[in-house]
């Protein structure tokens, strides 16, 4: 497990929120039937983590802050961005998180859940965009805490007992609507 380290950036990705930094940070999130979808370029040092709620962008939807909680929109943002940087798809490790089903559905329900739709898109998304994920934990009953260190690449996870990722504190001053870079010096 990485070393805390006080001069590395923590920024808390709310649901619906997406953050690029182009330095060492430690990305959070809690995750129920939302994906989280970790990026990391080595070579070039930089990261993001993204956390849609909801599957399919629709068509209609106007502005880019709204079109971040949805999954296919929110993966090909991200690949816009590390396009621009110059990142090759090739070398992009990426991790995804979450899809769960954390509500009690009726047995005999034939729907598709939300978690597993989301899970459905990301997975689908990424690979049309190009992306080979490198490790994932997908579905269950119960929500996850995740801890992205964009500098090593670990993803910590911690498993939450029903019911926990609701009751989580919003931390007043550290949501981020845009992708967030990291100040030099």
């Amino acid at each position: 497990m990485p070393s805390p380290d006080q001069s590395v950036e923590e920024v808390h990705v709310q649901p619906g929120e997406s953050c690029l930094v182009t330095g060492p940070a430690i990305l959070r999130t809690v995750l129920g039937s939302c994906v989280g979808v970790a990026f990391l370029v080595p070579r070039l040092g930089i990261a993001a983590l993204c956390h849609p709620m909801l599957p399919r962008c629709p068509a209609n939807l106007l502005g880019k802050h709204a079109a971040t909680r949805y999954v296919d929109f929110a993966i090909r943002d991200l690949a816009r961005q590390f396009d621009s940087l110059g990142a090759a798809r090739s070398e992009i490790q990426v991790k995804l998180f979450g899809g769960a089903d954390v509500l009690d559905v009726a047995k005999g329900n034939s729907r598709p859940t939300v978690g597993k739709l989301n899970s459905e898109m990301a997975l689908r998304t990424l690979e049309e965009e190009g992306f080979r994920v490198a490790a994932s934990s997908l579905g269950g009953r119960s929500g996850v805490q995740i801890q992205f260190h964009t500098n090593t690449g670990d993803v910590i996870l911690r498993r939450l007992d029903r019911g926990e990722a609701r009751r989580r504190p919003n931390v007043p001053g550290q949501s981020h609507h845009h992708p967030v870079k990291r100040r030099k010096g």
